[in-house]
C-alpha cells in the first residue's frame, strides 16, 4: 500500500472513531460500558475512537447493536448528498473496512435502511481470517463465482445462482476456492430490535 492509498484510509479510520465516540457520548455511555455492551475489549474500542484502528466488519454490527443504529451509520462519511434518502449510486459507494485477506464490501444500501445490502467480493484464495457471529439474519446470492460457506460448522460450497440464509448468530465464514473472483450480493438485517426469530 504506497501513502496515497495509507491517507485517505487513515483519515476515514479517524472520521469513524470521532463518530463511534460521538455516538457513545450522546447515550451517557463509558468507554467501559460500550465496550462491555458490544462485547469487545476496552483498549480495541479506545483505538477505534482514536482513529488507530479499523472498525473491522465483525465489530460493526455488535457494536451497531450496543448503540441502537443501523451498522451503516456508523461509516458514514459525510458525503450523503452524493445520495438520497432511497438510492445509493453506483459510483458512490462507501467501502466496508476488511481486515481479512481478498475481500471488497461495498455497502449498497442507503443510511437508515433496515436491510444492509452489501455487495462483497472474493478473490480467489481469499476469505475471512475466522469465522464470526453478530445479531440478526443473513440472506445471500451468488453473482458469479464460487464460494465456501461455512454456517454452524457446516461446509456448502455455492456457485453463481446459488442463494443462502441463516442467523447471524450462527457462527459463519467464508472463502473463494476458485480461480476466480466471486461476488456475492448480501444482505443483513440491521437493528436489533426488528429481529424477530424467536429465540
Amino acid at each position: 500500500m504506497d501513502m496515497l492509498e495509507a491517507k485517505p484510509k487513515a483519515d476515514a479510520d479517524i472520521r469513524v472513531g470521532r463518530r463511534v465516540r460521538a455516538l457513545r457520548l450522546e447515550r451517557n455511555l463509558s468507554l467501559a460500558e460500550l465496550a462491555a455492551k458490544a462485547g469487545v475489549s476496552i483498549g480495541a474500542l479506545s483505538q477505534i475512537e482514536r482513529g488507530l484502528s479499523s472498525l473491522r466488519v465483525k465489530v460493526i454490527w455488535p457494536l451497531a447493536a450496543a448503540l441502537d443504529i443501523e451498522p451503516s451509520a456508523l461509516i458514514t462519511d459525510g458525503n450523503e448528498a452524493a445520495n438520497d434518502l432511497y438510492c445509493v449510486r453506483a459510483d458512490k459507494r462507501r467501502q466496508l473496512p476488511v481486515k481479512s485477506e481478498g475481500i471488497a464490501k461495498a455497502l449498497l444500501s442507503p443510511p437508515g435502511a433496515a436491510l444492509t445490502g452489501l455487495l462483497v467480493t472474493v478473490e480467489a484464495d481469499g476469505g475471512t481470517a475466522e469465522a464470526y457471529a453478530h445479531i440478526g439474519h443473513e440472506f445471500g446470492y451468488v453473482l458469479s463465482g464460487e464460494v465456501e460457506l461455512v454456517v454452524d460448522s457446516t461446509k456448502y460450497v455455492l456457485k453463481s445462482g446459488d442463494s443462502f440464509a441463516f442467523k447471524s448468530t450462527l457462527l459463519h465464514a467464508f472463502r473463494n476456492p476458485g480461480t476466480e473472483p466471486c461476488q456475492i450480493l448480501w444482505v443483513n438485517t440491521t437493528k436489533p430490535s426488528e429481529v424477530r426469530d424467536g429465540a
